[in-house]
């Protein structure tokens, strides 16, 4: 099994409100309190994924965890997603960060990089998914556990396939495959159309993976996807809008326009995440199901994982690290995440994972776990919107027959190049 990493690892905090200097800092003291009024041990742990809608679950874990520790007290504070990365700036800069915190994947590397975080000690990988657990080291050190994910997977309309005397994608298919199968069920007279796969940030990175490039150098001084690969990644995604696929004039740009299309029965292949499965298993009659994405040169699927963290700062980093782990993959972890759809827990055991697995539609569950062996991880950097802002634009220029592929990636990579300094 592999992770696909694209390069640059060194970045600063991409929803920078203080410097990297105040971060790297914060590792010199904390306010954080150690020992509560009845003599227990205080973990603090902040957190942004439990907010609206599963802090019952968190207090299940948490119960779980203090039943099995007496000794110790998990004090919990939850901010919505919206605040939290300016909360947690402002407690490392003014010393008062939790023991523990959470941290997507993005501002992992960051935090990572600028020494805030305190390396773990003898982890037990076993009931972690490889991958998973890979994406929160940093340099060869583990500096955080996964805590949930959500992955890409393809999607497909069986009645559509049917109809046009085609069989089912598989996880074998290419990209040629895709292509051929996407010629054969657009029909815009009909308003039917073979594919979508929206022409991103988010789809670049991945497809690049899949045609064998990357997106820095080696040591991420420069971008690198203006290279063959990179066009031919680039052309994959943008020759689709027009032929295969609506365009920006039909309204593929409109929030929800493809959901509702492939849930009208009008789209026979949909690259999107696995978190519309509950959304399109309440469509009365669309009959569907998922397979692994296709690839080029190789396998490649995006992948958007939280983990949680101790912080450097705390003075109880052998407790924050045992309820670290508790909370990632111990059985009530697991169940109680299972039990809600609070994301996927990322343990390694499939057999843990069998509620999940049964649950139809869709019937190719296994795919979302098969899509872990080779994933995708987005490329960070200070300037993190601007970057993707900047490929974005780029790709729509393509897309609408502004600039030739080639022009628009040279583009791109100038002014990603222009972030990095």
């Amino acid at each position: 099994m592999t992770s696909r990493f694209n390069g640059r690892t060194a970045a600063l905090v991409p929803l920078a409100l203080v410097g990297v200097t105040v971060l790297a800092g914060c590792a010199q003291g904390s306010a954080t309190t150690t020992t509560g009024a009845d003599g227990k041990t205080v973990v603090r742990y902040m957190n942004f994924t439990s907010n609206d809608g599963h802090e019952k679950d968190l207090d299940t874990i948490v119960a779980a965890y203090e039943k099995e520790n007496p000794d110790v007290d998990v004090q919990v504070e939850t901010i919505p997603y919206a605040d939290y990365f300016t909360k947690l700036q402002t407690a490392f800069a003014g010393k008062t960060v939790a023991d523990v915190v959470d941290l997507n994947y993005e501002n992992f590397v960051s935090y990572a990089e600028s020494g805030a975080l305190a390396p773990l000690e003898d982890v037990d990988a076993a009931p972690y998914k490889d991958t998973l657990l890979e994406s929160f080291t940093h340099d060869g050190t583990q500096y955080g556990l996964p805590s949930s994910y959500s992955n890409v997977v393809l999607y497909y309309n069986k009645a559509l396939f049917d109809a046009a005397g085609l069989e089912y994608p598989t996880a074998d298919w290419t990209w040629a495959d895709e292509q051929a199968a996407a010629t054969a069920l657009t029909d815009t007279a009909a308003g039917v159309y073979g594919d979508f796969q929206p022409v991103t940030f988010h789809e670049f990175y991945k497809v690049l993976d899949q045609a064998g490039g990357q997106f820095f150098t080696e040591d991420g001084s420069a971008s690198a996807f203006d290279s063959p690969e990179g066009v031919k990644a680039a052309t994959w995604l943008v020759t689709k809008p027009g032929t295969v696929m609506p365009t920006e004039a039909d309204g593929s740009s409109t929030p929800d326009f493809d959901k509702d299309l492939f849930s009208a029965g009008k789209l026979g292949m949909w690259h999107s995440g696995i978190w519309m499965f509950d959304a399109l298993s309440q469509v009365e009659g669309l009959d569907w199901d998922i397979v692994v994405e296709p690839g080029d040169a190789s396998k490649a699927s995006a992948l958007f994982t939280n983990g949680v963290a101790v912080t450097a700062a705390s003075k109880e980093k052998e407790a924050a690290q045992d309820f670290a782990e508790f909370l990632t993959v111990s059985p009530t972890a697991v169940d109680t995440r299972l039990a809600s759809s609070w994301e996927l827990p990322p343990v390694a055991d499939e057999e843990a994972l069998a509620p999940y697995l049964e649950q139809t539609p869709p019937t190719n569950r296994q795919a979302v776990l098969d899509a872990l062996d080779t994933v995708a991880l987005p490329p960070v950097l200070a300037a993190q919107q601007e970057m993707q802002d900047a490929i974005n634009e780029e790709l729509s220029n393509a897309a609408a027959g502004r600039k030739t592929v080639e022009q628009a990636l040279t583009d791109a990579a100038a002014r990603v190049d222009q972030l990095l300094g």
